[in-house]
């Protein structure tokens, strides 16, 4: 039986001084960060990060802000730069507590911080901020009518909430037919917080979509923000997309591997957009087999 790998709880400071709160699986290995995406909490990347442990790796799943344990912003700075800026901060942290870069996995919101922070650093600083970049099922183009199924999704329920856990599954089943339904809403239950008014509402903060600042502002903006910074990339880079994803189509991979032609590609077959949910075994397998030919990891320079 595999053993199984239980975390420690650390807490970073966000570029706002917001706290951030990860999940560390591993002790000694070189730094991997795992960004989640929208509406997810780090516990999205137990198995993944369990994994990544056995590699020798030491896997930081972080709550994004706005989400699970992590500060809501007090004036809804929940734009993509926002959270770019967080990613940025916390890199650095890596940086500065192990001497070497952090590799990077960021999902849908995660990988869109990701993408502009690494972006964005190269052409400020000079100097790359992870060691390497994975993408899962997110690209600087996406299918839009995809988008606004998933943000369909998120808003249904953010006012009102759930009178039950079961409620609150029912809800998640009728989204994700294709998806076994699990025996047990113990996970489901950490994506869920009990309010005063004893409804289970998700464990994020409304106005990450629809506040002044959500992420579903100036979308033809951001679009040109991560082509301009796909263009930047000069670290090793994956592209894992779903093989069904609702948002990345075959047309968005071809536009990101001309962008950036070193970048390796892999699609998950029967996955969805929520990829590591939905096929974890070859998700993991894909994730981690890219990482293993980093000859040294967490070290490896960019690509010229």
């Amino acid at each position: 039986m595999t053993r199984r790998i239980e975390p420690a709880v650390a807490t970073f400071t966000g570029s706002a001084g917001n706290k951030l709160v990860a999940d560390v699986f591993g002790e000694s290995g070189p730094s991997v960060l795992l960004l989640h995406g929208g509406g997810q909490t780090r516990h999205a990347w137990r198995a993944t990060a369990q994994e990544l442990a056995r590699m020798g790796w030491t896997a930081y799943a972080l709550d994004q802000r706005g989400h699970g344990d992590s500060d809501w912003i007090a004036d809804a700075a929940y734009s993509f730069p926002d959270f770019a800026s967080d990613a940025k901060a916390v890199a650095r942290e890596l940086f500065r507590r192990s001497g070497t870069r952090p590799a990077v996995i960021g999902a849908s919101l995660g990988g869109i911080a990701s993408l502009l922070a690494e972006g964005e650093t190269e052409r400020s600083d000079g100097d790359e901020l992870f060691s390497a970049l994975v993408l899962v099922d997110i690209t600087p183009r996406v299918d839009p009518n995809g988008v606004d199924k998933v943000q369909g999704f998120m808003r249904a329920h953010a006012a009102e909430g759930f009178v039950t856990i079961d409620d609150a599954a029912q809800a998640v089943a009728d989204y994700l037919p294709h998806r076994p339904r699990p025996k047990s809403n113990e996970g489901l239950k950490k994506n869920l917080r009990l309010s005063p008014d004893g409804r289970w509402r998700w464990h994020w903060d409304p106005l990450f979509i629809d506040g002044p600042r959500g992420v579903g502002k100036h979308r033809d903006r951001i679009e040109g923000l991560l082509v301009e910074a796909a263009r930047r990339i000069r670290i090793p880079a994956l592209l894992v997309r779903g093989g069904s994803s609702e948002l990345v189509q075959e047309a968005h991979v071809k536009e990101f591997l001309s962008l950036v032609p070193h970048a390796e590609y892999v699609d998950v077959g029967g996955a969805r957009h929520m990829v590591a949910g939905d096929r974890n075994d070859d998700f993991s397998s894909a994730v981690l087999g890219f990482l293993k030919k980093m000859k040294t990891p967490g070290l490896r320079p960019a690509q010229k």
